[in-house]
Order: structure tokens, then C-alpha cells, then sequence
């Protein structure tokens, strides 16, 4: 009996113990099917599914748990294309993430990585643009490798990184001096730099307890401390130092271009016993000295001729195939390289990049408490004129017919306390947005742009930034002013304090009251005249390209303000139409075509309206697949009353009009059409919503009064 009992118990310690091994944390389910969706090659992860699913318990391919959370994910090597997912910050008991030589990027590293992470390594893939400000947050982090991306700014603050052992930033184009607080990392043993454009000395690495060391291929100058100079593996080849030691003897071979032969050593080859003149001594019989020594001289004076013409052919030979794998082919083959084999061999450097941020020391130095914008601003001066990588351009761009402020970079890293994470506000495809405080204690919202979303130098930006400051509508986010000095491109706008549509039908925080249905109709259309201006008011029409909640700002009394007008041509229809932020607000025909037009961006307000109705996401992963696109869900019920009224988002309690939620759903249906030349052009989705706009202020419930907010559906819109 006791037998029974005891192996009654240990079968039901076996199925719980089995049950909750089985039953994955709802937040890693979530992280991962996110990740599921936004990876191209989903089909190489065996066991993965992009819904629900249990990775724990059904062993999907290079992930491991503990108890009901994953600790690691481990898929190197898996040809995945695509980028992270955008909740990867619910994996908050992962302590390895390693996705390295796969195709993954094309954007920059999302911002919501996992926040106990020891290992992080995105190595040779496709990440462009800046580091994530969370890495600096990481305190666990012990290992970091981001080599062989494309990534052009740290903007990584290293204080609390104390942990970190091993740092690779090698092969991207990072420019600039190193970061101030690398002198935090009080732990790190391999710090991996070559092959950037780096700038400055290299002092802030004195005191680190380096034991391998490499800052080859950069731009460094100065002396190299004797501190360093004692690490066992050091290479400093490819840089301007003043006392570099002899570390060609410890560089890879890659990292030595072939050179002239020294004169000092023209002996070894006159001595040398194979020479021609060794020979022609024995053959002569020792003959005459004088003529022998001339005749030995000639001799060495030809053969070390052929050395040097050898060595400057081989070098250009070289150089030649360099340029070619640098663009993916491989010169012996004729074929493209994939992105893991062409890894292996050394590209040129790409041009310097102009620092984003200078160094704090610099600042001090140059600091200016007075807001008032500059008399002249020196668009093309750098920090260092000798350059030649930072020569002026032959024209400069006439400043003076900007309507906007003209802000000093000492102005707004002031405003914006260096640009802190306490001050960050956003973070988008064109670069993140700070708080900014100027000291008369107006405040602004400063756009910090990516240097990989300008396609050209300062006159490109400032010429954007005049296309910009000529857009005037009471429903557009209002440019302020910019700052384009020392290579930084800085907006600044007016802040509106409640934020993006976004947040406050998606991100409620539990204190702030629902949006009434009067107020959604008033920001649909506020939306809407926005759109009609820059389509048929703007001479030449500007498609918008990136119209969705999240660039719809509001200010105290919720009316809308548009984000990011005149950004669209910065980015290719390719980038852009391939952008998972964009997935659920893409026409069907920039899906298949990649091309935007004023009928797309209608396309793009239905959605937000549909958004507006229904209190959901354009596109939801978490939900079962026949909800996930907003528009594939709802088009189908928009003229069904019964099933429009389950639609409605139910923080509303039922407090709408039913005949100004049906019209409402009239305009949606039409600018949802799969088919561009359906829909209307947005002056008539404006008369439409002024309509009910006003319906609603003379509380009327008349049939034909609402009727004549109706558009007519043969196609023709008119009313």
C-alpha cells in the first residue's frame, strides 16, 4: 500500500513537473512569435510557429529554458533575413541572444532588446544606423560583438556596463572620438575597434585591463600610452600615431598593404647567395674587383627596380580586388559573395562619416549659455578644417529664406541634458526624438536624424530643412527650428505634450480617460485636412509615404498634428514599403509594387480611422491570424450594423451616434478599397467628416440630415 501511495505521488510529481516545463511564460511566447513574423526564413526554424505555440515544451530549434522562461536563443548561421522583433524586451530572464551571420537588418537595432542580457552578439549582419541607447541599461552584459554590420554611432552610454569582458565594434563605420565613459568598463579583457573611422587618441583606454587589443585600420593619432603598450596581443597598424609600435609583426597579413623595400636592406639582396651578381662573381673567376663591384651594383640596382614595380603592382592589383569583394563579387569567380564568405576577406574602409557628437570635453570648451540662434551659422566648418575628408563643398546652401530657428549643437545638447535617456521621447526610422528645455523654458521636441537616412552632405539636409519649414496648416507638426553645424542634423518642433494617437489608443497607462467618439471624429479630421493640404494644396503634391497613428501628435485639447511630412524621399519605396512598422497601413499596391501615391496615403488614413473605431492595433501578431491585419478583419463587417456595433472599441461604453458611427464606417470602407482608383480623393473624406462634425454639434438625429453625410459609392465621390 505504501508502494502505491508513493508511486501515485511520484507520477503526479512527474506531471506537474511536466506540465510546467510545458506551459512557456505568456510574455516569451509573445517575444517569440513576434520574432517569428518579422524573420523571412521562418521556415529554418524548425518547431516555431508564428501563433501561440510552447517553446519550451515542443523544443523549438535554438532555444532554451528554465523551468517556463527562455534563457537562450542561439540561431547563428540560419540564413534569417528580416529584422528583431519589436517586443523583445518581454524576455526578461534571456541571458543569451545570438543571431550572428544571418542577413538580418537594413535598419538600425531595435531599441527593445532583452534588459538582463550576458550575451549579445549581431555580428555580421546588416544593422545600419545607431546603437540603441537601452545597451546602455544592460548591466548584466558581459559579452557584446556588433562586428561586421554597417552601424555608424554609438550613442551608448558605457557607465553601468562594468561587467563587459569582451567588446567587438569592428568593421562598421563608427567615426568620431571614442565614447568618455569607455573608461567605465572596468572588466573589459578584448576590445575589438578596427577597421572603423575613429578618430581622436585612444587615452580613455589607459587604465582598462586590456589584454588584447586592436584599433587597427582606424584614423587614430596621438602617442600611444605606455600602458597599453605592454598588452600581449596589441595592433595599432593603419592609424597616425606618433610613437606606434612595431606591431606589423603581430597584424594579419590583411592589415599590411605590400610596400616599397628600405633601402637598408639593398645589401641582403646583392649578398644574397641565389643574386645575379653571386653568379656572375663565380663565373668571371673572381676576375676584375672594380668591375666586379660595378658590374655586382648594376645588378642590384635592376633587381631591387623589379622589387619596387613588383611590389606597387602587386599593391594596385590588390586594391583592385579589394574594391570588388567590397561590392559582394568575388574577383577570381566572377560571382557575388554571400554576406558569411565575403566576412572573411578585408574590405576598404568606406568614407569618414562626420562624428555626431562631440565628446564632452569639447563641449566645455565650446559651450554657450545664450539660445539666441547665431548671427552665421558655418554649415561646413568641422571639428578638424586640415581634414580633406571634411573640405567644403563648392556651393553652400543660402540659409537666409529659412523660416526657422537656427540652433547651435551646444544649444540643444543643453536643452536636452546631452541628449539623456531621461529625455527621450521617441525613436522612429529617421533618427529619435529628445525633450528638449531651452532655458526661456520653452519646450521642443528635437529630432537627433540618422546620418544613414541623409543620402548627401549639410546642403542636402539644410535643403530639406526649407522644403519643411515652408509647410504651413494648423494640422501639421510645426517646425521651430534645426541645427546643421559640425555634421549634426537636428530638428526641432513644437512638443505636444499627450503624445501620439498611438499611445493613447494602444498604450493606455491606466490613468488617462478613454478618447469620446466627438474627439476621434475631430482627430480624423484634423488627419484628414493635413492630407488634403500636402496633396492638393502643396505645389508639387507631397505623398507622405508613412502616414499612421504613431506621426499623429496631439496637443492639449487633442487636435492632431502630423509627424515626419517632407521625410518620405529620404528613404527608397523599396526600404520603406519593406518596413514592418508599416505592414498594417501598406496600400495592396505599394505591397505589390512598391509605388506610393495620394491614393496610398488615403489608403493609410482609412486604416487610422478603422484604429479610431475600434481601439485596434493596424496589425496585431498576438491576435489569431484572421485578426492580426485590421483591415482584413473589419472591411467585411463595415456595412453590417449588427457587426459594426461589436467592433466598436468598448472603452466607448456605447457612447456614439449610431448614424455618425455608420457614416463614419462609409468613409473607411471607401478608403480601404483594395483598389486605388475607388478611393476618394482626401478633400472629400474631408467634407465627409466635416459633415458629421456637424451633425454632432446640432445633436439632430434626422435620417436625411445624416444622409447627406453619405459619399455616393458609384465611384464618382461626389455628393
Amino acid at each position: 500500500m505504501a508502494l502505491g501511495v508513493a508511486g501515485v505521488a511520484a507520477l503526479l510529481s512527474l506531471s506537474v513537473f511536466t506540465g510546467a516545463t510545458a506551459d512557456t511564460n505568456s510574455d516569451d511566447v509573445s517575444a517569440l512569435n513576434t520574432f517569428y513574423t518579422t524573420v523571412n526564413s521562418s521556415s529554418q526554424l524548425t518547431n516555431w510557429v508564428p501563433q501561440n505555440g510552447d517553446p519550451c515544451g515542443q523544443s523549438w530549434l535554438g532555444v532554451t529554458c528554465s523551468g517556463s522562461r527562455v534563457t537562450t536563443i542561439k540561431l547563428p548561421g540560419m540564413r534569417l533575413k528580416g529584422t528583431l522583433g519589436y517586443n523583445m524586451n518581454l524576455l526578461t530572464e534571456l541571458s543569451e541572444l545570438d543571431v550572428s551571420n544571418n542577413n538580418l537588418g537594413g535598419s538600425d537595432i531595435p531599441y527593445n532588446l532583452p534588459p538582463n542580457l550576458e550575451r549579445l552578439n549581431l555580428e555580421n549582419n546588416n544593422f545600419i544606423g545607431t546603437l540603441p541607447y537601452s545597451i546602455s541599461q544592460m548591466a548584466a552584459l558581459k559579452y557584446l560583438n556588433l562586428g561586421h554590420n554597417q552601424l555608424s554611432d554609438i550613442n551608448v552610454m558605457f557607465d553601468q556596463l562594468t561587467n563587459l569582458t569582451t567588446l567587438d565594434f569592428s568593421y562598421n563605420s563608427f567615426s568620431g572620438n571614442l565614447p568618455e565613459s569607455f573608461d567605465s568598463l572596468t572588466s573589459l579583457s578584448t576590445l575589438y575597434l578596427q577597421d572603423n573611422q575613429f578618430t581622436g587618441t585612444i587615452d580613455v583606454l589607459t587604465d582598462l585591463p586590456l589584454t588584447d587589443l586592436n584599433v587597427a585600420n582606424n584614423q587614430f593619432s596621438g602617442s600611444i600610452p605606455d600602458k597599453l603598450k605592454s598588452i600581449s596581443n596589441l595592433q595599432t597598424s593603419g592609424n597616425s600615431f606618433s610613437n606606434s609600435p612595431a606591431s606589423a609583426a603581430t597584424a594579419p597579413p590583411s592589415y599590411n598593404p605590400p610596400s616599397k623595400p628600405s633601402p637598408s636592406r639593398t645589401p641582403s639582396h646583392s649578398n644574397n647567395n641565389n643574386s645575379p651578381s653571386r653568379e656572375s662573381d663565380t663565373n668571371n673567376g673572381g676576375g676584375d674587383g672594380k668591375s666586379s663591384k660595378v658590374g655586382g651594383a648594376a645588378v642590384a640596382g635592376i633587381v631591387i627596380s623589379l622589387v619596387v614595380v613588383g611590389a606597387l603592382v602587386a599593391f594596385f592589383l590588390i586594391k583592385r580586388k579589394s574594391v570588388r569583394r567590397q561590392k559582394g563579387c568575388d574577383p577570381e569567380k566572377n560571382e557575388h559573395l554571400s554576406p558569411l564568405a565575403s566576412r572573411k576577406i578585408k574590405q576598404l574602409r568606406p568614407i569618414r562619416a562626420i562624428s555626431l557628437s562631440p565628446t564632452a570635453k569639447e563641449l566645455k570648451k565650446n559651450v554657450s549659455m545664450n539660445l539666441k540662434p547665431p548671427s552665421k551659422i558655418e554649415l561646413h566648418k568641422s571639428f578638424d578644417e586640415n581634414d580633406p575628408t571634411n573640405k567644403p563643398a563648392a556651393e553652400k546652401v543660402n540659409v537666409s529664406c529659412i523660416r526657422a530657428t537656427a540652433y547651435t549643437v551646444a544649444d540643444l545638447q543643453i536643452a536636452t541634458k546631452s541628449f539623456s535617456a531621461d529625455n527621450l521621447v521617441s525613436e522612429g526610422r529617421f533618427g529619435r526624438v529628445y525633450r528638449a528645455q531651452l532655458c526661456d523654458q520653452k519646450i521642443l521636441a528635437v529630432k537627433k536624424i540618422n546620418f544613414s537616412a541623409i543620402p548627401g552632405p549639410s546642403d542636402f539636409f539644410v535643403e530639406l530643412v526649407g522644403s519643411i519649414a515652408k509647410l504651413n496648416h494648423p494640422n501639421l507638426s510645426e517646425l521651430d527650428g534645426y541645427c546643421s553645424e559640425h555634421g549634426q542634423c537636428l530638428l526641432a518642433y513644437e512638443f505636444y505634450k499627450n503624445g501620439s494617437l498611438y499611445d493613447l489608443l494602444h498604450l493606455s497607462d491606466g490613468y488617462s480617460k478613454p478618447l469620446s467618439w466627438n474627439n476621434r471624429v475631430k482627430i480624423a479630421l484634423g488627419s484628414a485636412r493635413a492630407l488634403e493640404y500636402l496633396h492638393e494644396t502643396c505645389s508639387p503634391s507631397i505623398i507622405h509615404k508613412n502616414f499612421k497613428s504613431s506621426n499623429i501628435l496631439l496637443d492639449d485639447d487633442l487636435n492632431p498634428h502630423i509627424s515626419d511630412c517632407g521625410f518620405a524621399d529620404l528613404i527608397p519605396n523599396q526600404e520603406l514599403q519593406e518596413s514592418d512598422d508599416n505592414s498594417g497601413y501598406r496600400a495592396p499596391e505599394v505591397t505589390m509594387s512598391g509605388q506610393y501615391s495620394q491614393k496610398s496615403d488615403v489608403y493609410s488614413f482609412g486604416v487610422v480611422m478603422l484604429e479610431l473605431l475600434t481601439g485596434r492595433k493596424a496589425f496585431d501578431s498576438s491576435r489569431p491570424r484572421s485578426q492580426q491585419s485590421l483591415v482584413w478583419w473589419a472591411s467585411p463587417q463595415l456595412h453590417d450594423i449588427d457587426s459594426l456595433d461589436q467592433m466598436v472599441d468598448p472603452t466607448l461604453e456605447g457612447l456614439y451616434h449610431a448614424k455618425s458611427l455608420s457614416r463614419f464606417a462609409d468613409a473607411i470602407a471607401l478608403c480601404v478599397q483594395p483598389e486605388p482608383e475607388f478611393r476618394p480623393p482626401m478633400s472629400e473624406v474631408v467634407q465627409s467628416l466635416v459633415c458629421l462634425v456637424q451633425r454632432a454639434s446640432m445633436g439632430t438625429a434626422l435620417s436625411n440630415e445624416w444622409n447627406s453625410c453619405r459619399f455616393d459609392e458609384s465611384g464618382d465621390h461626389t455628393f
